[in-house]
């Protein structure tokens, strides 16, 4: 849960053309990761995340400046092929991406 960026979120959310659709299901998703939040937070009795494993929660701090760009990259890339472009220039880049955030988020999900 320390690894989610709900501004990312909302980026990529951006690609859902149906702009209702995409407020409703957004805002699903935000409201759910707040009172998850909440309630983990609760449970284990920590005022932030991560705040008995201050290495990891350091680590995600130090690599959000190099995943987050890519990430924008990515939302762009699949803006790009969502609008129809087909071409090696757009597929390798993308695929780049894909494994690059994969990397810096230590997983592939």
């Amino acid at each position: 849960m320390a690894k989610a960026d709900l501004g990312i979120a909302r980026t990529y959310s951006g690609l859902v053309k149906n702009t209702a659709l995409r407020k409703r299901v957004f805002s699903m998703l935000e409201d759910e990761f707040f009172r998850s939040r909440r309630m983990l937070l609760r449970v284990l009795g920590q005022r932030e995340l991560l705040a008995k494993n201050r290495v990891l929660a350091r680590s995600i701090r130090l690599r959000n400046p190099y995943v987050d760009p890519m990430s924008l990259i990515q939302v762009e890339l699949l803006r790009r092929k969502q609008q129809g472009e087909q071409s090696s220039e757009l597929e390798y880049p993308l695929g780049a991406t894909i494994n690059g955030i994969a990397a810096g988020l230590h997983n592939t999900g």
